[in-house]
């Protein structure tokens, strides 16, 4: 599986996508995460999280939202049920936050009436530094791709 262009949406490792489904995400989050942060736009990104995304109103889908009863929303409920948290990965910028992976992980947090656990990749502005240490998240160094 390759990364993708920069730009272009990466192909996850299959070890990156079990990371996800399950919930069992590994440290630095800026290895964790190459395959994606290798599709991004050249710049300066900070990566925090897993942390609930308990406002969901800037969620900007990347593909079409699958419906409540597609077959694999309805793995996700079971494993949400289950006690596992799966995570989706949301790019936020100034034009809201654009949802890379997780369209069936957050349909199916939203039907078990839960908030989803979302990694943010946050685009920094050009000059800027860290940004504060997010309200309940893990707070990771910035990264650079």
């Amino acid at each position: 599986m390759g990364e993708g262009r920069p730009g272009e949406p990466a192909e996850l490792t299959e070890g990156l996508r079990i990371a996800l489904a399950t919930g069992q995400i590994r440290f630095p989050l800026r290895e964790t995460l190459r395959p994606l942060l290798a599709s991004l736009v050249r710049g300066g990104y900070e990566l925090n999280g897993p942390a609930p995304l308990y406002d969901e109103s800037r969620l900007v889908a990347t593909r079409s939202w699958p419906a409540a009863d597609d077959g694999r929303v309805a793995y996700y409920r079971r494993a949400v049920r289950s006690g596992l948290r799966p995570v989706a990965v949301v790019l936020c910028g100034p034009a809201g936050e654009r949802v890379l992976d997780g369209h069936h992980k957050i349909v199916a947090y939203q039907a078990e009436r839960l908030a989803p656990m979302v990694i943010r990749i946050v685009e920094l502005s050009r000059g800027s530094g860290r940004t504060a240490r997010p309200a309940g998240g893990r707070h990771h160094p910035t990264a650079t791709r």
